[in-house]
């Protein structure tokens, strides 16, 4: 029986999740984290997709069906998670970017 995917974080993707998250709290108006305790919670909705269902992801690279992303809806924009699906139902979480964002870091 499947229990789902276990979701590995790279050193990228957490120190992606660490900027986000401090880019709300110096944005905010009263120095508050309630917008960034928001943001946090639609990414870790997201992930939960990833730890049931990740191949229902669009593909990110043609030619690897494992290279995926993920949008994250959150507000005016959202997220975007790149990750990739490896074998023993792993996936790994790559990078995390704001969708107002270039590319990711």
């Amino acid at each position: 029986m499947n229990t789902g995917y276990t979701l590995r974080f790279t050193e990228e993707a957490e120190e992606d999740l660490l900027r986000l998250y401090a880019c709300l709290i110096e944005r905010a108006p009263d120095g508050g984290t309630s917008v960034a305790e928001r943001a946090l919670g639609a990414i870790e909705h997201g992930f939960a997709v990833l730890r049931r269902t990740p191949y229902i992801c669009r593909k990110a690279a043609p030619g690897n069906p494992y290279l995926r992303e993920l949008l994250i809806p959150f507000g005016s924009a959202g997220y975007v998670a790149l990750f990739e699906i490896e074998p023993g139902e792993v996936v790994t979480l790559l990078a995390v970017r704001h969708q107002r964002e270039s590319d990711y870091h």
